[in-house]
């Protein structure tokens, strides 16, 4: 994984984890695929943007999604957001609904979020790679081990937070991390995912954003800006 990018403070934080024997067969098994010409989403300069682009003292909220996105040109690093010029996914759009319900905010007309990343949100999914056109072909070949380690120190800084977990898969992700108990400092909003087969079923109406910038500014921690400009970085080729 020479070719990819990692903070230099996530990098003291968790970087033993390279050192640990599931990474070096997840390096086996990527490499594998790759040698065998499987596309796999994203390009590797951005398996680790999530915390390349929210520092790990930086983050203010978590977003937790499954794995990236399996269609050519959508997955970019961040949980939720495609790529400038990408037509943007049913969840994003459910997740832009409730935030003009709960905000005011009128939807984007992208599904480029940076500008959240850039703000404190560590937008980060449990797989880190995907093959092209196999939604969950990379579960369960090391990736969960190494995010949790991410989001164990995220937890572990006493810095109150906002953990924002839709559904299940969130929700079980978060549930044994040390810090994310009830008597923690931080705040967790939990709510079915986003997806229009679940998004009915409580997401639309659980205020997840007026939420988390209550708590944030209640701690001294400020508001995020959740209105999303349009991008300035051009679309991918």
């Amino acid at each position: 994984m020479a070719d990819v990018k990692l903070h230099p403070d996530w990098l003291a934080r968790i970087g033993g984890e390279f050192d640990q024997p599931y990474m070096a067969q997840l390096r086996a098994f990527l490499g594998e695929q790759r040698a065998k010409g499987k596309t796999i989403f994203p390009r590797p300069r951005d398996w680790f943007a999530a915390l390349d682009a929210t520092p790990p003292q930086d983050v203010r909220v978590v977003i937790l999604g499954q794995d990236p996105y399996h269609g050519p040109g959508q997955a970019h690093g961040l949980c939720f957001s495609v790529q400038p010029g990408v037509r943007t996914p049913p969840s994003l759009v459910n997740i832009y609904k409730e935030m003009a319900s709960d905000l005011g905010i009128p939807p984007a007309r992208h599904g480029y979020l940076k500008h959240w990343a850039e703000q404190g949100v560590l937008l980060l999914n449990n797989v880190l790679t995907v093959e092209s056109g196999q939604a969950a072909s990379h579960q369960g070949k090391g990736w969960e081990k190494f995010t949790d380690a991410a989001v164990a120190a995220v937890a572990a800084d006493p810095a109150p937070k906002v953990f924002i977990l839709w559904g299940s898969h969130a929700q079980r992700k978060a549930a044994n991390v040390p810090g994310l108990g009830a008597d923690g400092p931080h705040l967790i909003l939990r709510a079915p995912h986003p997806s229009p087969l679940s998004a009915h079923n409580g997401f639309f109406g659980s205020r997840p954003f007026s939420q988390a910038n209550a708590f944030l500014e209640a701690h001294g921690r400020g508001a995020i800006d959740w209105r999303l400009p349009d991008p300035v970085d051009p679309p991918a080729a």
